[in-house]
């Protein structure tokens, strides 16, 4: 069965989740090796930290430090003490199993999770693979402690998002093989529109958010200094 696989040079993410890493040293010349060990010991590790990575505001670099010196210390705890790796490397090497994860996520979407033969989608899919209901609703329970969150909520005010365009469509069950194939990507796209402009908005939200958390922080300050 075909497992899918990709190898990601430099990315940043769309909703800006990774820091980009964009300098290349002397030091960073030696690679660190990802064994199939190492690798299950970075996958573990960051996913134990995905609601740190998830903050707001949050510094990726100490974040990826802390990533960096946990493998190091179970790999040293399982008898590896002659390689060491850097906090730039797990970011990169996360980015690519984010991309193989992703193909592998469209994959079982499509044919089944059977079809999925990676070794590290399950462990990753259990924690990545939340619904947006899930993921909506940990947005929504973030914000309303925030002093905008209250005032919107006072307010009863309701983002508006755009809905998805009801049009008179075929049944996909008289379509020919090739029309319904087409006709499901077309539909998939409407989705994946539906889904970043949804995404936009509530990236809205939490910018509105975070400047709450900037002034009311500068108030603070002010106020001691007084």
């Amino acid at each position: 069965m075909e497992v899918i696989e990709t190898i990601v040079i430099q990315s940043a993410e769309v909703e800006g989740k990774e820091a980009v890493v964009t300098s290349v040293d002397a030091d960073k010349a030696k690679a660190f090796i990802w064994t199939l060990q190492a690798t299950w010991h970075l996958v573990k590790t960051r996913l134990e930290m995905d609601q740190a990575f998830d903050q707001p505001v949050c510094k990726k670099k100490k974040l990826w430090e802390m990533v960096a010196e946990k493998v190091n210390g179970k790999l040293r705890e399982s008898g590896v003490t002659d390689v060491t790796v850097k906090a730039y490397e797990c970011d990169l090497k996360w980015r690519n199993m984010l991309a193989t994860y992703r193909k592998n996520a469209e994959r079982a979407k499509r044919l089944g999770v059977a079809s999925v033969h990676w070794e590290f989608f399950e462990a990753m899919h259990e924690v990545l693979g939340k619904s947006r209901e899930e993921i909506d609703a940990q947005r929504r329970a973030k914000l309303s402690g925030t002093r905008v969150g209250r005032a919107i909520a006072s307010k009863r005010f309701t983002p508006i998002l755009p809905t998805p365009p009801v049009t008179a469509t075929p049944s996909p069950s008289r379509l020919p093989q090739d029309v319904l194939q087409l006709y499901m990507e077309l539909q998939e796209r409407k989705m994946n529109m539906w889904a970043q402009q949804k995404a936009l908005e509530e990236r809205k939200i939490e910018a509105i958010n975070n400047l709450a958390q900037a002034i009311s922080s500068l108030a603070q300050r002010n106020s001691t200094q007084m």
